[in-house]
């Protein structure tokens, strides 16, 4: 007995130290749902009826950019969550909570904020990216995908992807496919022109796709039903590896050769080679529940969660 226990406390030590702690921090203004990073700044949507703006190699806080206060259904004044938030041409987007649960769009440019989409238009929007400077994609609960002309504040086109609930969206690098994850396990994949089905990914999750990412010809999806599913679009193949709780988060490389995901339920995050399945490394001193992954280049990443910290890591 007294030899198991030994061999226990080794093992747990030995497993403790190939966890990797994170090498810098940032202190948000609230919990943090969302962040994006541009031209060495991190744009970083919160909980807290702002968006606050960091210097990335310094970790220092330059800016924070901030949206009225809403009102709940009793009435009262609360703080308004900052959903989602992107940046092009120095003009930042920026979706949150609208009053008793609605959604509104902000446009900050050259000091200035300025509402696009109110609480009246009664879009329940559940993300917004920048497709160019005067174009906006909006994704809907309602699994809806939107085309928004920013100057003449209205509709391109308007395309239902599917029956199943949205879970998020994301652009390739030349902006011209968007990829569609849902409660499903299905990925669809749709053209930037007027929103047509290209191709739909199926086989692999089998629920609900809570985050999908897509870099150089990889997609890669966090999974409720603990699946990570790595699809490479250059040779039509996919596989997937589990985990041992919920996958709440993902996020690839820029090559997508290497792929982070949301491991356990402490909150660590994995990362591996898209190529090989190597396991490349394991990070802790995450808080809460993951909400984003975010490479700042092949080794370099962050990592974000319900908590007001922001971790930066590095893959040795």
């Amino acid at each position: 007995m007294k030899t198991l226990f030994i061999l226990a406390v080794f093992f747990f030590s030995l497993y403790s130290s190939l966890l990797q702690e994170p090498i810098l921090q940032y202190v948000s203004s609230g919990g943090v749902v969302d962040m994006v990073a541009d031209n060495n700044r991190l744009y970083v949507a919160t909980t807290a009826s702002c968006v606050d703006i960091f210097d990335i190699r310094s970790a220092k806080r330059i800016n924070t950019i901030k949206v009225p206060k809403i009102k709940d259904f009793m009435e009262d004044i609360i703080d308004s969550k900052v959903y989602c938030v992107d940046t092009l041409d120095n003009r930042i987007v920026i979706l949150s909570q609208g009053n008793k649960g609605s959604r509104r769009v902000h446009l900050f440019k050259q000091g200035n904020l300025a509402l696009l989409i109110s609480n009246e238009d009664q879009l329940y929007i559940s993300k917004v990216r920048f497709l160019d400077k005067n174009t906006l994609i909006l994704g809907l609960l309602g699994n809806e995908l939107i085309s928004y002309d920013i100057e003449k504040k209205k509709i391109n086109w308007r395309v239902h992807v599917s029956h199943s609930k949205f879970s998020d969206l994301v652009l390739n690098e030349k902006k011209d496919e968007i990829v569609v994850a849902d409660e499903s396990g299905n990925l669809k994949i749709l053209s930037v022109n007027k929103g047509f089905l290209i191709d739909t990914l199926s086989g692999q999750n089998l629920d609900n796709v809570f985050q999908v990412d897509y870099k150089n010809g990889k997609i890669a999806t966090a999974g409720q039903d603990r699946r990570i599913v790595v699809y490479d679009r250059k040779s039509e193949s996919a596989y997937y590896r589990t985990a041992p709780f919920l996958i709440y988060s993902v996020g690839l490389s820029p090559s997508g050769s290497k792929v982070g995901f949301a491991s356990d339920e402490n909150n660590n995050v994995t990362v591996f080679n898209t190529y090989t399945q190597e396991t490349l490394g394991r990070f802790t001193g995450n808080k809460m529940t993951l909400t984003k992954i975010l490479f700042l280049d092949e080794n370099a990443f962050l990592v974000s969660s319900d908590d007001k910290v922001i971790n930066l890591f590095q893959v040795k």
